[in-house]
């Protein structure tokens, strides 16, 4: 009896410690980390030494890379043509091989090669309008610049008319209806002091909602004097929403040294262009030059591959034959991880907003 009683408890120890010191073992494991981003979506433009945009490239010209890893491109158009779903590149490729059901679920759906082509057709245009106290002069002239510009762009492309002082006026959201973004934009009153970068990070948070091409047009008649927001922010934010900016700005900005030097980084940054208008005529060019942009962009997107990187990530772009050298190249360059999320097995889902498109 003495004898089973020993045993028994020797047995009951030595379970008690293993059971102590199981789930320490667990814990000293280092957890698993699958990094997932939804599709990436670039807007290209090629350009010979001369300006000319270059047009008629194949998919097969275009290397992507993304902090150097070689990316598949899954969808390509060229200017105002639907763009098409490359077989070579299928949705699920980007899923990690040994994700379960539930994790893929977690890290967000990916959508079929069917639905690709809805999500980068046509053009998401946001018109920021500067009716600062800037604006007083000239205010009807960049009205029609304005007008002429909306009137001017592709039937298959939404328009959301915004203008900015001190507070943003969201005049007209994202719309097909052309007359309903001219009555907002014809019914503008210059106001009060610039808060350029305030507002302007609030419409990027409101491009980045929507799928597909996002584009930010903005007039501005002068230097910002009462944002809080940094513009390095606003640009981080756009190159990371995929959104790209341009701006058109009246000769003053030009002459301030300041906001010309952001003008043209934030732009450049985001894939876009700056204009720098002396007349109501240049302000009707640049207006043009930007439709005809968007008009020979190309359009390419990926699923980015398995990449540990949870931060910034680096895109770069370049044609694959030596003969193209000559060819300059304008996108992103890269983007910021927005959104951290865990879930019960200790996998973390990291993405952007909705879509880095």
């Amino acid at each position: 009896m003495c004898k089973r009683f020993v045993v028994a408890l020797a047995l009951v120890v030595a379970l008690s410690v293993f059971v102590r010191t199981a789930p320490v073992a667990q814990e000293s494991a280092p957890p698993r980390i699958n990094v997932t981003v939804d599709l990436v979506q670039l807007n290209v433009a090629v350009t010979d030494n001369k300006g000319k945009y270059v047009t008629g490239l194949h998919p097969e010209d275009f290397v992507i890379t993304e902090d150097g890893i070689a990316e598949n491109i899954a969808t390509f158009g060229e200017g105002n043509e639907s763009a098409r779903s490359l077989a070579g590149a299928p949705p699920s490729a980007a899923k990690p091989a040994d994700a379960s059901a539930d994790q893929q679920k977690d890290s967000g759906d990916r959508v079929s090669a069917s639905e690709l082509t809805s999500l980068v057709e046509g053009a998401n245009v946001f018109v920021l309008f500067d009716t600062s106290n800037y604006m007083y002069r000239g205010f009807v002239f960049a009205q029609d610049a304005i007008a002429d510009f909306v009137r001017s762009l592709e039937s298959a492309n939404k328009v959301a008319f915004y203008s900015y002082s001190r507070d943003l006026s969201r005049a007209a959201l994202l719309t097909s209806d052309r007359s309903q973004v001219l009555r907002a934009a014809r019914t503008t009153v210059a106001g009060d002091d610039a808060a350029l970068y305030n507002c302007l990070l609030l419409t990027v948070q409101d491009a980045a909602h929507f799928t597909g091409r996002k584009v930010i047009v903005v007039f501005s008649n002068g230097p910002d004097n009462y944002s809080m927001v940094p513009p390095e922010d606003v640009a981080e934010l756009a190159q990371s929403t995929g959104t790209t900016i341009y701006m058109v700005s009246t000769v003053d900005a030009h002459l301030e040294p300041i906001s010309n030097a952001v003008f043209q980084r934030m732009t450049a940054a985001t894939g876009g262009k700056v204009y720098f208008a002396h007349s109501w005529k240049d302000e009707q060019s640049a207006f043009a030059s930007i439709r005809d942009d968007l008009a020979h962009l190309y359009s390419l997107s990926y699923y980015p591959k398995p990449n540990t990187n949870r931060g910034w990530r680096t895109i770069t772009v370049r044609l694959a034959s030596d003969q193209h050298k000559r060819y300059h190249i304008r996108t992103r360059d890269g983007y910021r991880l927005q959104r951290t999320r865990f879930n019960t097995e200790s996998v973390v889902s990291v993405q952007p907003e909705p879509a880095a498109q």
